[in-house]
């Protein structure tokens, strides 16, 4: 794209001042910032416009999990039907690993933090620790494929080449990056990084199997004969990948994708809800909830709406196929970051973000099983330094759990 060329593209949406500096800039900026706004999404800033119309939500209901009662007593069916899939190379795995630990005070990628007391233990230690113990178990390693972003890749990818991949097959771990957006301010025009550099954000972890696609390796997972995904987030020490008993669980209910759930600890737990939205499978933010739905219970005492989910889902790779360009909701979030202003200094203050999120991946599903798990032995999220789902609860827990850390 020439100068002339990307004027008009970016003139017929009001966006030109990204072209302000232009002629400040290197012949590299200058080919640098072309070919950010060739790649330009332009449509994005619809969502920008509409973003006070009302999204008004269906109709919800209660969605039953099977328990984990359940579980226990038909364990050894679940877990025969899903190392079953596992040895006959039907299930891969997805790592969302595009964030910084910056909440941590940790300006690098957030799985490469040491949750470690009297040894070394990084969070991708402990995920990369929980799949070889399935590998192990299946006698066959699982494909594990690992989002970043352009802004941790390349230090993630020498992260694990530096520690042999914690042990596991190298030839079996693939990464690839998260698809990037635009930022734009209070006005809606978006915003620079630099002054040949448009600021770029990952677009949320909605995003995942479309990037998986941009990536081309889509083919590669057909070819492989890859029918479930296990899709799952990098915070989480406890986390259990490509768990057997979750995917066969998943299978000998005929749904089309899973998600692992636990039980609330409390009516208003700050937490996601799986539900049904007019009769479909659905999640529902604690903040989305009424007061009748946050205290309705059951006759036998409990919550109606009680699963939270902790971001571990299973999903069909052909429906993923189906829905791939399907249009997904895409979130307006503000936060703050490093970019310019309008006089082109550079400032930190709050913009607009784009972002798709998998949870949405979950209402385009035909059927979802509600899988529920032990809290307190797979559920130690790392979100905060201090207090609530920070590095000291994880650890306690990692504790109460027989690691060594």
């Amino acid at each position: 794209m020439n100068y002339k060329e990307a004027l008009e593209k970016l003139s017929v949406c009001g966006q030109q001042h990204i072209l302000e500096y232009y002629d400040e800039l290197s012949d590299d900026e200058k080919e640098c910032l072309l070919s950010q706004v060739e790649n330009l999404d332009m449509s994005l800033l619809k969502y920008f416009n509409e973003r006070n119309v009302s999204g008004k939500r269906g109709d919800f209901k209660p969605l039953g999990a099977v328990s984990i009662k359940e579980v226990s007593e038909r364990y050894d069916e679940f877990s025969g039907a899903g190392l079953d899939a596992i040895k006959n190379g039907k299930v891969a795995a997805v790592l969302l690993a595009g964030g910084q630990g910056t909440r941590l005070g940790f300006e690098h990628p957030k799985g490469m933090f040491n949750i470690g007391i009297d040894k070394n233990l990084y969070i991708f230690e402990c995920l990369m620790n929980n799949i070889k113990s399935v590998s192990e178990k299946a006698e066959a390693f699982i494909p594990l494929y690992i989002m970043t972003s352009e802004t941790n890749n390349s230090e993630t990818i020498d992260f694990f080449e530096k520690h042999n991949y914690f042990g596991y097959n190298k030839d079996y771990v693939t990464f690839f990056v998260q698809d990037m957006a635009f930022a734009v301010d209070d006005a809606g025009k978006i915003i620079l990084e630099e002054k040949g550099k448009i600021f770029l954000s990952p677009n949320g972890n909605g995003g995942w199997f479309s990037s998986i696609a941009k990536a081309g390796l889509l083919k590669e997972i057909k070819d492989k004969g890859i029918e479930w995904i296990n899709v799952f987030a990098v915070d989480n020490v406890l986390q259990k990948i490509a768990d057997p008993a979750f995917i066969g669980a998943v299978i000998c209910s005929e749904c089309e994708s899973g998600g692992k759930v636990v039980s609330k600890v409390s009516p208003d737990e700050k937490v996601g809800v799986l539900c049904l939205e007019d009769e479909r499978p659905s999640i529902v933010e604690y903040y989305e909830m009424t007061d009748e739905m946050i205290n309705r219970r059951e006759a036998d005492g409990s919550l109606s709406y009680r699963y939270g989910v902790i971001l571990n889902y299973l999903f069909r790779t052909d429906r993923l196929e189906k829905i791939m360009n399907n249009e997904m909701p895409v979130h307006i979030v503000k936060k703050k970051v490093n970019c310019l202003d309008g006089n082109g200094n550079p400032v930190n203050r709050e913009v607009f973000k784009f972002e798709t999120l998998v949870l949405d991946m979950i209402h385009m599903q035909e059927s979802c099983l509600s899988y529920e798990v032990e809290r307190n032995h797979e559920f130690a999220p790392v979100k905060n330094a201090e207090g609530v789902d920070s590095v000291d609860s994880a650890r306690k827990l990692l504790i109460e759990n027989g690691i060594e850390i």
